[in-house]
């Protein structure tokens, strides 16, 4: 595997990663949201979902000699490739939910390919709308050699009306639109800060 660059032309990849696997939860709707806002309106930024329900659950009985399992290969290449990372970590009990710490750790098994990325995290949920979920992974970001925008922060209370997202999960308040685009141009700037220093 090689590390990733940015291109000359200053292309950011982003791979965006949902720890909600509902086809409809408001996390992957926030994803959703955010790809359609960079190809509309953000130049420079491209962003990839990637899928993380295909992964195993973490067991090192699985890792051959330098090798993965295949799907956790494939998934390892796309966090290798990209440039940055856009995590939408819902809150399941305070904290990180099973199937993204579980991806998180697959692709931290060395060589560690989180190692000098920028993320940002975006959350919709009840109460303080994943607020928890995102502190704890800050913290775990620490460890795994992650760079996490600072500003602004994004944390969406899905319950309180008016409807933040129609039946199928999608985003439709216009303002957390606005909102969750500040967000990517502050991904968008922190990445091309650190790729500027290498």
């Amino acid at each position: 595997m090689e590390a990733a660059s940015v291109a000359a032309s200053s292309i950011i990849r982003v791979a965006a990663l949902s720890g909600s696997l509902r086809k409809s939860s408001y996390n992957r709707g926030l994803i959703r949201s955010a790809i359609e806002i960079s190809k509309a309106s953000i130049n420079g930024l491209q962003i990839e979902y990637i899928d993380i329900s295909p992964l195993p659950l973490l067991n090192t009985d699985l890792e051959g000699e330098g090798s993965f399992p295949p799907a956790v290969e494939a998934f390892r290449q796309k966090i290798l490739e990209a440039d940055s990372i856009l995590f939408a970590s819902p809150e399941y009990n305070y904290s990180i939910s099973a199937p993204l710490k579980n991806a998180i750790d697959w692709a931290s098994r060395p060589p560690n390919v989180w190692a000098d990325k920028a993320a940002a995290i975006v959350s919709a949920g009840g109460g303080f709308g994943g607020g928890r979920s995102q502190y704890h992974l800050r913290q775990v970001g620490v460890f795994l050699d992650l760079h996490f925008i600072n500003k602004p922060e994004f944390f969406l209370n899905a319950f309180q009306p008016p409807a933040k997202f129609d039946s199928d999960g999608n985003l439709i308040d216009e303002q957390a639109k606005e909102r969750l685009k500040e967000v990517l141009l502050s991904l968008q700037a922190l990445s091309l800060k650190l790729h500027r220093k290498k």
